[in-house]
């Protein structure tokens, strides 16, 4: 089975900075001078995710799972290595991102669809199966900045899975939604599947991994830990998160 994505040998820093200088002179006086720590978010990790398959990328917070989920969807440049996607990627990775809050539901559509490539037509000829699918009729003529952050999920996720991607990148943002929408999202995650697309997951949800996922793999701290088995990675996931939060002695 052939890959959709190839990640080989990708790290990621970023440059921390200590101090911040409060005036404008300050900051001209110590440019390129300001002092900074090295913050390693990922270490070197090579993954493979083969094609119409649904990947998890399982780890507690601050893992280094988004960060990754980033440099897939090209939001993120690796500091090592190269990443290969095969095909339209969509991704829905923060809530509200690429929302307009004074646009109304209507417009935002429109215009995330054409920030995923999607002409005005095929918007057009999708959008009330994207509104019903977001369970918005009611509301899509309204400001998005009063939407509730399940509105703002089912709404962006609905635009995502509109643009016929042959990979989905979804962030934990699915959290958020009430349980009869991620049953939803799962039936449509499943129907990709069959169709041989591609989705790859970020969660900390084991019970969502050994359900959905075929070969997820496992981040703690930046390291890769455990890469494969669902079963495997989900008791490898438990094992770190047990050392990070020791249960305290009687």
């Amino acid at each position: 089975m052939s890959s959709a994505i190839s990640v080989r040998n990708v790290s990621k820093h970023f440059k921390v900075a200590h101090e911040r200088y409060p005036s404008l002179k300050e900051r001209v006086i110590h440019l390129g001078r300001t002092p900074h720590e090295e913050f390693v978010a990922l270490q070197p990790m090579s993954i493979e995710v083969p094609e119409g398959t649904t990947f998890g990328l399982l780890g507690h917070n601050g893992s280094g799972k988004s960060t990754l989920l980033k440099c897939i969807a090209g939001i993120l440049r690796p500091t090592t290595g190269e990443i290969e996607t095969r095909g339209r990627v969509a991704a829905l990775l923060e809530l509200g991102a690429g929302f307009q809050a004074e646009l109304t539901g209507r417009e935002n559509v429109f215009l995330n669809g054409a920030i995923l490539g999607m002409s005005k037509r095929d918007i057009a000829r999708r959008f009330d199966d994207i509104v019903a699918f977001a369970e918005l009729e009611q509301f899509i003529d309204t400001q998005v900045r009063f939407y509730s952050s399940g509105m703002y999920v089912r709404l962006g996720f609905a635009i995502a899975v509109s643009v016929d991607p042959d990979i989905l990148l979804v962030d934990e943002v699915l959290a958020v939604g009430d349980e009869a929408f991620q049953r939803k999202c799962l039936e449509r995650g499943e129907h990709f599947q069959q169709e041989g697309r591609t989705i790859v997951v970020v969660t900390h949800a084991a019970d969502l991994v050994t359900r959905v996922c075929q070969a997820p793999a496992v981040l703690d701290h930046g390291h890769l830990v455990a890469y494969g088995d669902p079963r495997e990675s989900v008791q490898a996931f438990r094992e770190h998160l047990r050392k990070a939060h020791p249960r305290p002695r009687p």
